[in-house]
């Protein structure tokens, strides 16, 4: 894992310093692990990627509802007191989460967040895992 933070940081700092107001970017596998972060530590970005695991399957179960969807999650954004939380699907089995202050651009975050994805979105991939082991 540290090898693949190490690739991604300056990705996600472009994202973090590109748009103002920005608080976290963490980008998880689907099941929840953190696979790397920026503008937070290592406790609250764990925190944050264990709650996009359960938020993700949440939206697909809603999303499957939907009479011609497949139920993939695309992209949910939490509006609440003090802020903005956005969670991007990223890659094969990967998303891209971001937690950014109430006076953010969400316009602009969302575009930030979708150019970031189809930037890189092969590198923000994550392999399905097998007894805890990434395949």
């Amino acid at each position: 894992m540290i090898q693949q933070q190490a690739n991604m940081d300056w990705m996600l700092k472009d994202l973090a310093e590109g748009v103002p107001q920005t608080r976290h970017v963490v980008v998880l596998s689907a099941d929840g692990l953190r696979m790397a972060q920026y503008g937070t530590d290592t406790d609250t970005a764990d925190r944050l990627a264990a709650a996009c695991a359960g938020l993700q399957s949440l939206a697909a179960a809603v999303g499957s509802e939907l009479p011609h969807s497949d139920g993939r999650m695309r992209l949910v954004v939490i509006e609440m007191d003090g802020g903005f939380f956005y969670l991007m699907a990223a890659g094969a089995g990967a998303f891209l989460a971001v937690l950014a202050d109430e006076g953010v651009d969400a316009g602009l975050m969302g575009q930030r967040m979708r150019d970031l994805v189809l930037r890189i979105g092969d590198h923000l991939s994550s392999p399905p895992r097998q007894d805890g082991v990434a395949r």
